[in-house]
């Protein structure tokens, strides 16, 4: 493989003819030879594309200029030198300041991408083609930063008559090993040989490769497109702060209730986790009577679902309203506790904190204020878990029999049960919520 840079090129504006000055420059190679042979890739700077079609603009409102030139910003990053935004443009690239380029051009402009890259390589490809008679491919290219990687590297953003990409995917190595999930960049790698001469301050924005005719087609194809990684396979498609960001503000929503789960074990990890989110929640009095029962199989976990079992029954057959079908529809409800993997019964501890008072009103209320207390706890716990990709449904029986639990669990008459936690990987992707109008839930 050769590369040359394509020496003596004018200043260009929008008035400059690429191809001609790239058919009319004296390119000379190694062996002697000039000009353009079938199978060269001509390598250009997207700057001075966009100079030709007339993109430099004012550059009076930068971050207008990035948001007018933008889908969305993945990363923003304060420095020293001020604010850098890594952003997705119209074409689907990601990079730092939608390419806007300050640099080689007059003071108080700058140069934006090509509209379309793909459409202006196999423009300047038909040209250049109707000028040599060669079969020649075109890239575009603009520089990049790297994640994990100091230091920037030229990437081809338009494609014409080269294949982007060269997937090795089923070939064997030399080895006898099949190769699973290689595929090669092609077009980047001679984006980035071809920018091993051309440099960014000595002047030379167009070089010529040779030796990757292989590469090179009869037809455009289909441009950069494929080198672009679709977002749904993007392992990395926020940066940190702004994926942060993006868990806070839908971490509550993605709690959902999980009636259906797999076998699969929950780490203990991840309850003591969702029990530290909990006890982070507000308490009356600097307070902290939140408790947490974890029963996984021991023996208390059945012991206490068949003792409420009978005094549900009990309950229900008490009155007239329920016959046997229907309260065995009811107990049905309550089999989601012995099928979870893990269940948490959750408690305030009324001994923890509480003031007495003279009359039964202001106990009352004392009372009320904690269970809310006790409610936020379940509710971060709750957040927590869904945060973990781990299912839960919180289900109220503890609190109709709080005498039956502390009898089976052995607990003092001061704990408070808050019902209890089904908890385990849900077997299936919750149906989406049915949405809800905040201003339905607002008083006036």
């Amino acid at each position: 493989m050769q590369v040359v840079a394509v020496p003596g090129l004018p200043r260009i504006d929008h008035t400059s003819n690429l191809a001609e000055l790239i058919h009319h420059a004296t390119i000379t190679w190694p062996d002697g030879t000039s000009g353009l042979h079938d199978g060269d890739v001509v390598v250009i700077t997207s700057k001075i594309v966009s100079k030709v079609e007339g993109n430099v603009v004012a550059s009076d409102n930068r971050d207008e200029l990035i948001d007018q030139e933008s889908v969305r910003t993945l990363a923003t990053k304060h420095h020293a030198r001020g604010t850098t935004r890594i952003v997705e443009t119209h074409h689907g690239l990601v990079m730092a300041a939608a390419g806007i380029d300050a640099s080689n051009v007059d003071a108080g402009t700058v140069v934006l991408l090509p509209k379309d890259c793909d459409a202006s390589a196999r423009r300047i490809r038909q040209e250049l083609q109707d000028l040599t008679g060669k079969r020649l491919g075109v890239i575009i290219t603009d520089t990049m930063g790297r994640a994990w990687r100091n230091g920037l590297t030229d990437n081809a953003i338009g494609i014409a008559g080269l294949v982007a990409l060269d997937d090795h995917t089923g070939k064997q190595d030399q080895f006898g090993r099949t190769l699973e999930m290689t595929v090669i960049a092609i077009a980047d790698e001679i984006a980035s040989a071809a920018d091993l001469v051309k440099g960014k301050s000595v002047g030379n924005p167009v070089a010529v490769v040779r030796g990757m005719d292989q590469f090179v087609t009869d037809e455009d194809g289909p441009g950069a497109a494929p080198l672009i990684r679709a977002r749904e396979e993007d392992l990395f498609w926020l940066g940190t702060a702004e994926a942060i960001q993006e868990g806070q503000k839908t971490a509550v929503a993605n709690r959902r209730t999980v009636r259906r789960f797999t076998a699969a074990p929950v780490i203990d990890e991840i309850i003591h986790e969702a029990i530290a989110a909990a006890i982070t929640a507000p308490a009356p009095h600097h307070s902290t009577p939140w408790r947490f029962l974890v029963l996984r199989n021991e023996p208390k976990r059945e012991q206490l679902l068949d003792a409420m079992r009978e005094k549900w029954i009990a309950d229900l057959k008490a009155t007239s309203e329920f016959d046997d079908e229907s309260i065995t529809k009811r107990l049905a409800r309550g089999d989601l506790l012995r099928t979870a993997p893990v269940i948490v019964i959750p408690f305030i501890d009324m001994a923890d904190g509480t003031h007495t008072y003279p009359d039964d009103a202001r106990n009352a209320a004392e009372r009320d204020m904690f269970m809310v207390a006790g409610g936020a706890a379940v509710e971060n716990l709750l957040v927590s878990l869904a945060a973990h990709d781990v299912g839960s449904a919180w289900i109220g029986s503890t609190i109709f029999c709080p005498d039956t639990v502390r009898a089976v669990l052995d607990l003092s008459e001061s704990l408070q049960p808050l019902g209890a936690i089904a908890i385990g990987y849900a077997d299936s992707p919750a149906k989406d919520r049915e949405p809800r109008n905040p201003p339905d839930f607002i008083l006036e």
